[in-house]
């Protein structure tokens, strides 16, 4: 499947779009998908945005074809001639070298669903959901500042990764609404 974005443009319908974030806003499963080695910036920030993605830097196109059959998950990918194969139907062919751009693609395709899940719900390196864990249990894996200032934190329990919501969540805030024209639910 291709769907078509015009550059630099955001959706025609900014409404659609709310990103849902802590507890409010609008609430479904993650979408699931695989991208292939040319769209890490994309794989990485479709995790931001709460979803399922596996990317791997290296990885032959045969195999990540047959993953993502094996694991339905839909492909994206950069590629005209991997999207063309007949195992790899319903890929998503990314039109764009940019990252704005292909959030917005993304946005076409999959609609308000694109921000259901929420922020930061899944590791940004290994891809595993993040689960909350009490205050005191990272007082010695935090810096003291950050420690003071944060009420809630979050952990991956692949990588041990620990994650806040800080000022690079604001930007990052800032940046979907730039790029989508998206509200954020629950933010000043």
């Amino acid at each position: 499947m291709t769907v078509e974005a015009k550059p630099r443009k955001a959706p025609k319908k900014h409404s659609e779009f709310n990103l849902a974030h802590g507890s409010g806003g609008v609430k479904s499963l993650p979408l699931r998908f695989a991208a292939d080695c040319m769209l890490g910036r994309l794989a990485r920030w479709l995790r931001i945005l709460g979803h399922d993605v596996v990317y791997f830097r290296r990885i032959e196109d045969g195999d990540l074809v047959a993953l993502s059959v094996r694991e339905e998950r839909t492909l994206l990918t950069r590629d005209t001639r991997l999207v063309r194969r007949r195992a790899a139907r319903g890929a998503v062919l990314i039109l764009s070298p940019y990252l704005e751009d292909q959030l917005r693609q993304m946005a076409l395709a999959s609609g308000p669903r694109l921000l259901a899940p929420g922020l930061c719900r899944r590791c940004l390196v290994c891809n595993e959901p993040t689960r909350p864990v009490e205050k005191d249990s990272v007082r010695d894996r935090v810096p003291p500042y950050v420690f003071r200032t944060q009420s809630r934190f979050l952990r991956c329990e692949r990588c041990d990764r620990i994650y806040w919501s800080a000022s690079h969540v604001r930007d990052m805030m800032r940046r979907l609404r730039r790029t989508l024209g998206a509200r954020p639910e629950g933010l000043s």
